[in-house]
């Protein structure tokens, strides 16, 4: 487990918020191939995660622009779909610019 080495800001954060189907757990497998494939993704900085059946994802992100690149992204649009789907009852996004951020221990 490990917090996010994220820059100075300002940057930006991705909040995806979802209620898992019960049937859900097929899909941890395409969790795993977008959580590669953004830190793949010009201007990625990070992600940190909590799961169960109520699962927050946090990405965080250079630009809006970044993110708006991995919206668009092909096999991220299929995940997208399989989601609304499948995998979840229920889900919510937010974008956020980050403008402070601190802490101790990282």
């Amino acid at each position: 487990m490990k917090i996010a080495d994220t820059p100075n800001p300002p940057y930006f954060a991705v909040i995806f918020t979802i209620i898992a189907n019960d049937d859900a757990a097929e899909d941890i497998e395409m969790a795993r191939r977008m959580n590669k494939l953004a830190h793949e993704q010009e201007g990625f900085i990070g992600m940190e995660a909590a799961g169960g059946k109520l699962g927050i994802m946090c990405s965080y992100w250079h630009s809006l622009n970044a993110i708006r690149e991995w919206k668009k992204n092909s096999e991220h649009k299929l995940a997208q779909e399989s989601g609304k789907s499948n995998a979840f009852s229920s889900f919510k996004v937010r974008i956020c610019r980050v403008d402070r951020d601190y802490g101790f221990g990282l």
